[in-house]
């Protein structure tokens, strides 16, 4: 399933790179973790439609069953992840009085509703694990598609169509960062809620990199 998410996630947003070199809702709550199968208690996995459900064997059962039990990329991820949400907020709350769009003002205002709640999901995620939260000064130079203090400077600057066009090429790049970052987690990570969380960042921004490659090819 990873596989497949990653793979489709890129293959579109590969293709929306072209077409823009040649042409110029909120996310669903996420589920509690799953508990740890008991070695001896049988794991039933449903059948498809029209089969009956199995009974797996203990081997195939710890494969197939997520390990609730975080590693070191999930933590980074979850640590990271908030710092790359709390610039995106920057950037959508200078959309609200910036912007000259509605259109713009309204995907912002989508932006902050959505990442705004998935900042509290993993603070609160890492404070369950005992580990530390990320302050505001943390040094993310390294983090894909982060925009520069230069650019930041520019875009609150900035007003109107001006605004608009900067704002859009600035979230596209962080956009497709948080999907870099969440591809990475769902190769090296182990924890089931982390997984959702990365899955459902990749699938959404994916959405509005489209929609924002729409608006920056309108007249």
């Amino acid at each position: 399933m990873r596989v497949r998410l990653v793979l489709a996630v890129f293959t579109a947003l590969s293709a929306l790179s072209a077409t823009a070199c040649s042409t110029g809702g909120r996310p669903a709550a996420l589920s509690a973790p799953l508990s740890a199968a008991s070695p001896t208690a049988p794991v039933i996995a449903p059948g498809r439609p029209g089969e009956a459900a199995r009974t797996l064997g203990a081997d195939e059962a710890a494969t197939a069953v997520p390990t609730p039990t975080a590693n070191a990329a999930d933590v980074r991820y979850a640590q990271d992840m908030i710092v790359h949400h709390r610039q995106a907020l920057e950037m959508a709350t200078l959309a609200l009085t910036h912007a000259g769009d509605p259109t713009v003002r309204a995907l912002a205002s989508r932006i902050r509703d959505s990442q705004g709640p998935e900042i509290q999901v993993m603070s609160r995620w890492l404070t369950e694990q005992g580990m530390r939260l990320p302050d505001h000064h943390t040094n993310h130079g390294a983090m894909p598609g982060m925009a520069t203090p230069e650019q930041l400077g520019a875009l609150a600057a900035a007003s109107g169509p001006e605004f608009d066009r900067l704002f859009l090429r600035l979230m596209t790049a962080h956009h497709r960062g948080a999907i870099t970052m969440s591809a990475e987690v769902l190769t090296n990570g182990s924890h089931l809620r982390i997984e959702e969380m990365a899955n459902e960042i990749a699938t959404v921004q994916a959405g509005e990199i489209r929609r924002m490659a729409r608006l920056l090819a309108s007249p």
